[in-house]
């Protein structure tokens, strides 16, 4: 499998599960108009990746595509440490041919702020109108662009690149996977208290694991025997949303919220709407998110070798495309 057509699956994947739906695509139609007005100077600037990616945050960052790739060192963070293990696995005979981190890096970690957007319509899929959710993301989304701008984005772009190793990111597509997965996984579940949402989290394999490693779903704001009301998943996005948005979520009936991680301050807004709040767990989150995508390499015969985090669990039987 071609290194490109790796890159291919994740876009196709992550627009497959995508909460916007068809939305997203008018999007894409509409960033082609733009293209199609732009003069010669500004389509010298413009990242035609974004014409059929609408991912800012997923890209191939060492590599021209045409690589074939059999076998894969995949971690939740692949960085400099990372790359030289790669390296070194090389020189102890064992072939790593591709790079595949979860986190993005690069210009994928510079234009992370981009893949925000998708927040306002998860918003207005829970009860919240979308002008409002708009608004509220607004401001959010300017404030990771500033935070993220003094951030050394090339350096383990950098190391990949010296050492000849190809490399890439998938962040959107997957959080847009396991975001699909626990959002039907609680369609289809019967649950009353917070301690059931806890007990269907728990049966999830990548849950259970990291809750023996002491890293599993928490619940952070609530008691266990109080009852969860509707329930809102939040596990794409890019980073956390707004703090103003757990207001309107109680507003639209919203009564606990799962998501991955939760700075304080948002926990605290949480708390203040009354929303119960359940930390699913970072790493376990974002591996669900990947084994569902690397499944799908897996059954076109790529070997993965996980690292830095990943919880791998395959799903090889259930494969969305085969």
């Amino acid at each position: 499998m071609k290194l490109k057509n790796i890159y291919e699956l994740a876009v196709e994947m992550g627009k497959k599960y995508d909460p916007r739906g068809e939305y997203l695509f008018t999007l894409l139609e509409e960033r082609w108009k733009e293209y199609q007005k732009a003069g010669d100077e500004e389509k010298t600037g413009f990242d035609t990746e974004t014409l059929e990616n609408p991912y800012s945050d997923t890209r191939i960052l060492v590599g021209s595509g045409e690589e074939e790739i059999s076998t894969v060192l995949c971690g939740i963070d692949i960085e400099t440490p990372e790359i030289l293990l790669a390296d070194r696995l090389n020189q102890k005979g064992q072939k790593i041919d591709l790079l595949l981190a979860h986190h993005p890096e690069g210009i994928a970690q510079a234009a992370l702020h981009e893949v925000m957007h998708v927040q306002a319509d998860m918003m207005e899929r829970a009860g919240v109108p979308i002008n409002i959710a708009e608004g509220i993301m607004a401001s959010r989304i300017r404030e990771v662009e500033r935070g993220i701008m003094p951030a050394n984005h090339q350096r383990a772009v950098d190391a990949a690149r010296l050492l000849d190793l190809p490399f890439m990111c998938v962040h959107s597509p997957a959080d847009n996977l396991v975001n699909d997965f626990l959002r039907e996984l609680f369609e289809n579940s019967e649950y009353s208290s917070l301690q059931d949402i806890l007990d269907i989290l728990h049966r999830v394999p990548e849950f259970k694991k990291a809750r023996e490693l002491k890293a599993g779903p928490k619940l952070v704001v609530g008691d266990k025997k109080k009852r969860s009301g509707k329930v809102f998943v939040k596990m794409t996005g890019g980073t956390a949303g707004a703090e103003k948005a757990y207001e309107k979520l109680a507003q639209a009936g919203v009564g606990t919220y799962i998501c991955m991680h939760m700075p304080e301050k948002h926990r605290q807004a949480a708390e203040k709407n009354n929303i119960n709040v359940i930390i699913s767990g970072h790493m376990a989150s974002d591996s669900l998110g990947m084994n569902l995508f690397l499944d799908e390499l897996e059954c076109q015969g790529i070997e993965i070798i996980p690292c830095s985090g990943l919880i791998r669990i395959k799903r090889l039987a259930e494969s969305s495309l085969h």
